[in-house]
């Protein structure tokens, strides 16, 4: 037998990186809830001209993702029963403060990789505070709390990890420590200028994810006009969460965005 590989065989062989089996865990944790979903076109015009005149002022160029993650602070801190989670016992634990998961694109090992950073009590914290906060993170991510945690659990086994999830599932208050309670994805920033809704793989009782903005036509005081429209997809838990406060929230949520009034 030869030993020769054919021409049209060729491929490139890495190994699998272990930071990466956390994106595996990601969807053992997704698949095991029972969610449900909403998928909305928020007009993001004035936060985004804010956006744009800050810019010009400052040069400095504010983070949109920051912005949201204000504005969901806010929604959820009007209803927090839309981030509640069950404890062992079956019972509600609805916190105060609510810890925003976000993933933040850092380079580890030479290759991309979405750094989870969790923005301790949003709901508290202004706009500015928490761009300032993901900028820190951006420009070190060493400094954030979750890179340790990224370094040292995939290297565990996949029981060892799984038993830490159903662990975090019964006590709610381990869940906020090291999961937050609400999670925020924003894959917009790779497609600008393209509209589009995406679905991830939510593992918290309530989940947002920002998809694209683009140019459309849309009705304005009776009138159509150009505005910029961001698709929002929102997950929810159903163990936990009603559709009529669901859509409560997201009607709440959807007019922070739009306002731009707490910029």
């Amino acid at each position: 037998m030869s030993d020769r590989t054919d021409s049209h065989d060729a491929a490139e062989i890495r190994p699998f990186p272990p930071a990466r089996k956390l994106v595996l865990d990601a969807g053992y944790i997704a698949r095991r809830k029972h969610m449900m979903h909403g998928f909305l076109e928020v007009d993001v015009t004035e936060p985004r001209r804010l956006i744009r005149e800050h810019k010009e002022r400052t040069g400095e160029t504010p983070s949109f993702t920051a912005y949201a993650i204000a504005c969901l602070g806010r929604a959820v801190d009007a209803d927090r029963a839309v981030h509640a989670y069950r404890d062992w016992r079956g019972r509600l634990v609805l916190f105060d403060e609510v810890d925003v998961t976000i993933t933040i694109e850092i380079t580890l090992d030479g290759r991309p990789f979405p750094l989870v950073h969790i923005v301790r009590a949003a709901n508290r914290h202004t706009f500015h505070e928490i761009h300032d906060e993901i900028r820190a993170v951006q420009a070190s991510p060493a400094g954030s709390p979750g890179m340790g945690f990224v370094r040292a659990f995939p290297r565990l086994p996949a029981v060892v990890r799984h038993a830490a999830y159903w662990l975090l599932g019964k006590n709610p208050r381990l869940q906020k420590r090291y999961a937050g309670t609400v999670g925020l994805t924003s894959i917009g920033m790779f497609g600008a200028g393209h509209s589009g809704w995406a679905l991830g793989m939510p593992g918290h009782s309530l989940a947002v994810t920002l998809g694209g903005i683009a140019e459309k036509p849309h009705a304005v005081a009776g009138s159509i006009a150009v505005r910029e429209l961001l698709a929002v997809t929102i997950s929810f838990d159903h163990d936990v969460v009603d559709g009529a406060p669901a859509a409560r929230f997201a009607q709440r949520f959807v007019s922070e965005l739009e306002s731009g009034a707490k910029w």
